[in-house]
């Protein structure tokens, strides 16, 4: 019990240097491409859920927001990869970290608006001021739609970082707790066991609800913007 609650949390090293580029690229290689005439049942799934996670976000863009299909699917597909690696023992979750969700979110946030002040600038522009605004409160709506934008990445970066971070830790205590409830009262060890058996199924829930999420929020601001 001794053990620090967040030490899970540190950027793992080997010799001194950060291995969390390695990490980061291995949920990648779980993603082969086949070379074969008929493809095996792995295969089959990848391309099953890559077609449906096209058809779901990407029905309603125009032809500008098509052309980031491949940027969408990546991107889901790594997130969600990379949550679901991080519930297994003794592993790194990158996206746990704030600054990996910034980097995320941040460039491609910035994309989506460029592409809307490029093509759609009246309509960009009219998203600050909503029409039959009194005089008087130009200003401060002006202000505050302005803010709304620029917290828009943040909220992408801080929603899935707590999310996931928030499920780890729960999942951290309930097992510490098991463990030293086995030698006091057996009883009430399988319950919080039983309990953390439910937490972890629920956990690979939210790893790919919060890939969802964030994918589809950030497909909801490139359509607003093309």
């Amino acid at each position: 019990m001794n053990e620090n609650l967040f030490a899970s949390f540190i950027t793992p090293t080997m010799m001194g240097l950060p291995v969390v580029i390695l990490i980061i690229m291995f949920p990648s290689m779980l993603f082969t491409v086949s070379n074969r005439l008929v493809n095996n049942r792995l295969h089959t799934f990848q391309e099953w859920l890559t077609k449906l996670i096209t058809k779901q976000m990407m029905s309603t863009h125009s032809t500008k927001g098509q052309t980031w299909s491949l940027m969408i699917i990546t991107l889901i597909m790594f997130i969600g990869s990379t949550n679901l690696l991080g519930l297994l023992p003794h592993t790194f979750t990158p996206t746990t970290q704030l600054s990996m969700n910034l980097s995320m979110a941040i460039p491609l946030w910035a994309g989506t608006v460029m592409i809307g002040f490029r093509h759609k600038l009246k309509n960009s522009l009219a998203h600050f001021l909503p029409q039959g605004t009194p005089i008087p409160l130009i200003p401060m709506l002006i202000i505050i739609e302005t803010i709304s934008l620029l917290i828009q990445p943040m909220a992408l970066a801080v929603r899935l970082t707590a999310n996931i971070t928030a499920g780890h830790l729960l999942m951290h205590l309930i097992g510490a707790a098991t463990l030293v409830l086995t030698s006091i009262s057996p009883l009430t060890a399988s319950i919080t066991f039983t309990i953390l058996i439910l937490l972890t199924l629920l956990e690979f829930a939210v790893a790919l609800i919060q890939a969802y999420v964030f994918t589809l929020l950030l497909s909801l601001y490139l359509h607003d913007n093309t």
